[in-house]
């Protein structure tokens, strides 16, 4: 089984920063991607940014500039670094593994239990 543990999430004014955090947690020998991706009220779940294990990035357009996805290898985490933060950035964001490679030849992909981000105006 892996899980995957997220943190940072909360209330911040327009304008402000928040850092979140997710932890891989299992027996896993690697992943190939982390993401975040995160869903608005009333809204569908949507990519925000993504991080391969050899540190390409990709974003999506409304973050661009804003925001800076990182992870550390070794520890199985990945970072989102969130500036310039926006009331339309207010959601839901979930954490996410791609292939991550577990005993047994297996592969899985997981997913995070989510953080709320509150952005007010």
């Amino acid at each position: 089984q892996v899980q995957l543990v997220e943190s940072g999430g909360g209330l911040v004014q327009a304008g402000g920063s928040l850092r979140l955090s997710c932890a891989a947690s299992g027996t896993i020998f690697s992943i190939n991607a982390m993401g975040w991706y995160r869903q608005p009220p009333g809204k569908q779940r949507e990519l925000v940014a993504i991080i391969t294990s050899g540190g390409t990035t990709n974003y999506t357009d409304s973050v661009k500039g804003r925001f800076t996805i990182s992870r550390d290898n070794a520890e199985n985490t990945v970072y989102l670094q969130m500036n310039s933060l926006k009331p339309e950035d207010t959601a839901v964001y979930y954490c996410n593994a791609q292939r991550v490679r577990v005993p047994l030849r297996r592969y899985l992909d997981a997913w995070g239990q989510g953080t709320l981000v509150t952005v007010s105006s």
